[in-house]
C-alpha cells in the first residue's frame, strides 16, 4: 500500500503529463486515425476547433478530479477504481490534443486553474466520503456525456475524425459513470446537477477560444 507521500507524488506526476504539451502517452490508438482527414472552411475549422478544445479541458479537468479523489479515498478499492478511469482519461486527454494539432491549434491556456480547481473539488469530495466522491464521479460523467452530444450535432459534416474521437469518448464517459453508480456513488439531487451545469458552461464559454 502507498503512502500518501507516495500518492503526492503520483499525483504530481500526473499533473505534469497533463499540462506539458505531447508529455502524456495513449494506450489506444486515436479512434480518428481510422477516419478520412476533409477539407473545411475557415469558420468551420474554427468552430472544430473550439469544440476540441472545450473537450480538451474537460479531460484536463477529469484528470484533476480523479488525483484528489485517489489521493483522498478512504477505501483501496476506490482508489484502483479512480485510477483506472484516470488511465482511460488519459486517451481521451492525447487524441483531442492530437486533433487540435492536426487542426493547427493549440489546447487551452486556462487548462492550469481548471486542473487546480477541479483537484481541489475532487480531493474535497473525497475528504467527505467516498460515496459522495463516486456520486461526483457519476454526475460529471453525466455532465460530460451531455457536452459530447451537444458536440456531436454541432461539428462540421465534414470533420469525421472529431466525430470518431468524440463517439469513443462517449462510450468510454458512459462505462465510468455506470460503474461509480455500481460501486456505491450517490445520486445526486437536481438542484446540485443544475449548479454543475453552469459551472461547466463558465468552462465551456472561456475555452472554446482561449
Amino acid at each position: 500500500m502507498m503512502s500518501f507521500i507516495d500518492n503526492s507524488i503520483l499525483n504530481l506526476d500526473r499533473a505534469l503529463r497533463t499540462l506539458v504539451p505531447n508529455s502524456a502517452k495513449a494506450n489506444r490508438p486515436s479512434p480518428a486515425n481510422k477516419a478520412v482527414e476533409t477539407p473545411m472552411d475557415e469558420k468551420d475549422k474554427r468552430h472544430s476547433i473550439g469544440l476540441m478544445r472545450i473537450n480538451h479541458t474537460g479531460e484536463v479537468c477529469a484528470q484533476a478530479l480523479y488525483s484528489g479523489q485517489a489521493l483522498t479515498a478512504k477505501l483501496s478499492s476506490v482508489r484502483e477504481e479512480m485510477d483506472e478511469a484516470a488511465a482511460e482519461e488519459i486517451d481521451h486527454l492525447v487524441w483531442c490534443e492530437q486533433r487540435l494539432h492536426e487542426l493547427g491549434s493549440h489546447t487551452s491556456v486556462l487548462n492550469p486553474l481548471f486542473f487546480g480547481a477541479s483537484f481541489a473539488i475532487g480531493a474535497g469530495a473525497g475528504l467527505i466520503s467516498d460515496r459522495l466522491s463516486l456520486g461526483f464521479v457519476a454526475a460529471t460523467e453525466e455532465q460530460v456525456c451531455l457536452h459530447i452530444d451537444q458536440h456531436l450535432e454541432s461539428l462540421p459534416l465534414e470533420d469525421e475524425k472529431s466525430k470518431a474521437i468524440l463517439n469513443q469518448m462517449r462510450i468510454d464517459e458512459a462505462k465510468h459513470q455506470i460503474a461509480a453508480l455500481e460501486s456505491g456513488g450517490v445520486v445526486f439531487p437536481e438542484a446540485v446537477m443544475k449548479t454543475m451545469t453552469l459551472i461547466s458552461k463558465v468552462m465551456t464559454k472561456s475555452t472554446y477560444r482561449v
